[in-house]
């Protein structure tokens, strides 16, 4: 049986270990950096990104994580996650918070406003639906959701969602990159994949479509194959041929 950490620090991972188990799938809890040496893949789930960020800090986990990411391992951050891998950051609490990074984006933590702002929508998800099958959307569960600004030009756009002004403006005006996305039929980010990151503005694990889910899974298998693509065949004539290739609740208060 395949297996999965997933970060349990707070916030929604018995719900994305859950998900896993529907496809047959285990997932184990990750609070120690240790234990991110015994799986391949890594969910960091939805959750109170600020108090996510000082528990991740209390166990020493931040340098295990980026070392995670930056070995090519396939990671899927859903809402506060998203927050955590994003190279940079706005709209965060007094001092910031430390992130992860790796990838190529810049975030809003509470674009979308506060809890009682939290809201349902159908998306569009062509990418998804051209690897996985299933109907033409995906139901996008946003609580206090985070959205991405911007993206550098390695990362594929997987979903955005068309932003109506009233939506966006809130009593934090004065927010970078909050006006230049309220004009009205504008568009937000909320889900791209660079490499092997994956991440979602909104959080599959709280709906019964394991689309999401799916399509994580076979990227272990396709990082996989495009790092070994990468090789080139000078390089392979050069090795041995005695080379071994080594061992590659209720809701929770989220953001």
């Amino acid at each position: 049986m395949a297996v999965v950490g997933v970060l349990a620090l707070q916030g929604s991972f018995n719900e994305h270990i859950a998900a896993l188990k529907r496809l047959g799938v285990k997932g184990v809890e990750i609070r120690k950096p240790e234990q991110l040496l015994t799986v391949n893949s890594l969910i960091i789930p939805g959750g109170e990104s600020t108090t996510m960020a000082k528990l991740a800090e209390a166990f020493n986990l931040f340098p295990a994580l980026r070392e995670f990411v930056q070995m090519g391992k396939p990671v899927w951050g859903t809402c506060a996650g998203l927050i955590f891998l994003a190279n940079k950051a706005t709209g965060q609490k007094t001092g910031g918070q430390e992130l992860v990074g790796g990838l190529d984006c810049t975030v809003h933590r509470n674009f979308f406003g506060s809890q009682i702002q939290s809201f349902e929508t159908e998306l569009l998800v062509p990418e998804l639906v051209s690897k996985e099958g299933g109907p033409e959307t995906f139901r996008g569960v946003f609580i206090r959701a985070p959205g991405i600004l911007n993206v550098g030009p390695g990362v594929q756009v997987l979903a955005d969602y068309p932003v109506p002004s009233d939506k966006v403006l809130s009593s934090d005006s004065s927010v970078e990159g909050k006006k230049e996305n309220a004009e009205e039929g504008s568009k937000v980010i909320v889900a791209v994949r660079q490499g092997n990151i994956l991440a979602t503005a909104f959080h599959p694990e709280l709906t019964a479509d394991t689309r999401w889910h799916s399509y994580f899974l076979k990227m272990e298998s396709l990082v996989g194959k495009e790092a070994s693509s990468s090789i080139v065949p000078e390089q392979v004539t050069q090795v041995s041929t005695s080379f071994k290739q080594p061992p590659l609740h209720d809701l929770p208060i989220f953001q």
